[in-house]
């Protein structure tokens, strides 16, 4: 069958659809992978064959105009998105957070010259499945079109699909007059012109792939087909010095890709973190692009900054990593069984982090708490209570239990013939 990837262009939201392209592939079947310019050169470095689409979307420069968030029923609400957090499924954040995600996420990163183009490639390419990252419901449109079937792969937990759910339960129950759904308008606008109209699979799928361990899946009655994530971080190259084993413990500090391309997401000066760390008794390796890197002139002797380093290769030598929260990152650490210090600052990572402490594999610290003090304190507690080894490696185990992307194409493929629908 014919298989057509889409992600909006950025590395983070893509790289986790490479195990399962090259799978479908190694499967024999044929794969695509559409996007804007800007990610093609990521796209077939990674040996899968780019459909560029459409202009670049300004998605980052929408976030960075988003305000300062100061309400508590508007943007910053939008940015924690923890089931657990208080509030959160009241009416007025749902609301604020429903028109917040179109205006502020989808409409950017899918915009109109990229989703018609994507249209255009799907009707004169003609897949039978079409593979969509949350973020990307331009994906859902294609498929709508031509006729495919079309399923999200989830690269964290499903907080788009389970605030959803809580606001259209919340809608309903409101006067017809105040019936507003942003998500619905938007999609029905970009429908209009092929002469289809908003039905729900468009922001669900026909079904839903999950890369999520057990523990960190949202059970929220979708069908789902579990799958193991597989780390990707890129090409790469394994440098001399990981060929051996590390002489002290070995602590990985990282703010993942999205933190440099430019989502801020430290609140403290990286020099005054890394300081507080310099009588560690351990190997920091902090990974730092040009600019990060002229953030701390001096480095302590018990660092060791790189531009880049396959965190797949780098993370089963390590006895605990601090990280921002992102969902590669996480996953890349959870599969190595890696204890886990976070510090959330965005979206899903907020969720995330809070599992990840109530399962025994790690800490957090909150953004209002991270400074230098705690961020050694933490690291401290991962590296002498056994504990937290011990609940890295359960999760590890959680993760291994899901069936590996070559495993899972057989199953893709009776789904696709379920359905498939007729060419419009």
């Amino acid at each position: 069958m014919r298989v057509l990837f889409t992600s909006f262009a950025l590395d983070a939201h893509f790289l986790g659809q490479v195990p399962l392209a090259w799978a479908l592939r190694s499967a024999g079947h044929e794969v695509r992978v559409a996007s804007q310019p800007t990610l093609t050169a990521t796209v077939t470095s990674a040996g899968l064959t780019a459909v560029p689409v459409g202009d670049d979307h300004a998605w980052l420069e929408s976030i960075a105009g988003s305000g300062d968030g100061g309400s508590d029923d508007g943007w910053n609400i939008a940015l924690d998105l923890d089931p657990a957090r208080p509030g959160i499924h009241h009416w007025p954040v749902l609301q604020a957070v429903n028109e917040q995600m179109t205006s502020k996420f989808f409409a950017p990163a899918n915009n109109r010259s990229m989703v018609g183009e994507l249209v255009e490639f799907a009707r004169s390419w003609s897949p039978d499945l079409v593979v969509w990252e949350p973020f990307t419901p331009a994906g859902a449109i294609a498929a709508e079109v031509v006729g495919a079937a079309h399923a999200r792969l989830l690269w964290g937990a499903d907080l788009v699909l389970e605030q959803r759910d809580w606001f259209l339960k919340e809608l309903a129950a409101r006067p017809r007059a105040e019936r507003a759904d942003p998500l619905a308008d938007w999609l029905g606008g970009l429908l209009e012109p092929y002469g289809l109209a908003f039905e729900e699979r468009m922001v669900r799928g026909h079904w839903t792939i999950d890369q999520m361990p057990a523990g960190i899946r949202l059970p929220l009655g979708e069908r789902t087909v579990p799958m193991r994530y597989i780390p990707y971080n890129g090409p790469a190259t394994i440098p001399p010095w990981l060929r051996e084993p590390p002489e002290r413990p070995r602590i990985c500090l990282t703010l993942g890709i999205t933190g440099r391309n430019g989502a801020g997401y430290l609140g403290v000066p990286l020099a005054k973190l890394f300081d507080a760390l310099a009588d560690l008794d351990a190997e920091i390796v902090a990974t730092l692009d040009a600019a990060q890197r002229e953030e701390v002139p001096h480095l302590p002797d018990n660092f060791r900054a790189v531009d880049f380093v396959p965190l797949h290769a780098l993370l089963p030598t390590c006895s605990a990593i601090a990280h921002h929260g992102g969902a590669g990152t996480w996953s890349t650490a959870a599969a190595a069984g890696v204890p886990q210090l976070l510090f959330p600052s965005v979206f899903d990572n907020f969720y995330r982090a809070r599992r990840t402490a109530e399962l025994g594999a790690g800490l957090v610290v909150p953004p209002a708490e991270l400074t230098s003090e705690t961020l050694r304190a933490g690291l401290q507690r991962l590296l002498q209570e056994k504990q937290f080894d011990d609940g890295a490696e359960r999760l590890r185990r959680e993760m291994q239990a899901d069936p590996a992307p070559g495993e899972v194409v057989a199953q893709l493929v009776k789904l696709t013939r379920e359905h498939q629908g007729d060419p419009w």
